[in-house]
């Protein structure tokens, strides 16, 4: 009988004062970090990016992107591109997943290739950008993220040395915490 009373207080202790899974639930969670694959895996090139979930529509964040070898042929060696999305998704029992529109500004260097009767050389440039792009983010239970976007953005300004349009794509893993 004594077994069975114990046994008895502990299941009504557990269920009774255990904590709640819903505040500990995936889509409760505000944090997302994300690496981009596609830049990682055709060059030496790192891109991480923040997320912060600010309602179920709408979130803001960051990317930063490296490029970790100077011989490649990638224009971009640094980039910083704040951003802007917007969520749409038929049922909004769940945040910031789905397909969404982004807007974003980049501020971002790197090198070009100048061709003149004397030889190649190779010359720098710091630029500005305004884009906007439009992907589409899916979530798990356990908070693993996969994510695909793509957009495009006009370079502000008119030096030479810049390029006319910038490029935003990726395909990126990550987790929400």
């Amino acid at each position: 009988m004594r077994n069975f009373l114990l046994t008895g207080v502990l299941i009504v202790s557990t269920f009774g004062f255990g904590q709640s899974k819903d505040n500990f639930s995936i889509f409760n969670r505000k944090n997302e970090i994300k690496i981009g694959t596609i830049h990682l895996l055709a060059g030496p090139i790192l891109e991480g990016t923040y997320e912060y979930i600010y309602s179920k529509d709408f979130t803001f964040g960051s990317s930063i992107l490296l490029s970790l070898d100077s011989t490649d042929y990638y224009n971009e060696e640094f980039s910083v591109t704040p951003f802007a999305r917007f969520y749409f998704q038929e049922t909004k029992e769940y945040g910031a997943q789905g397909f969404f529109v982004e807007g974003f500004a980049k501020y971002f260097s790197g090198k070009y290739d100048q061709y003149n009767q004397f030889g190649d050389t190779q010359k720098t440039f710091t630029a500005a950008a305004l884009g906007i792009g439009v992907g589409k983010k899916w979530i798990n239970s356990s908070g693993f993220i996969f994510e695909t976007l793509v957009g495009v953005g006009r370079t502000l300004g008119g030096a030479d040395s810049r390029p006319d349009a910038v490029f935003r794509g990726d395909l990126s893993i990550g987790y929400r915490f």
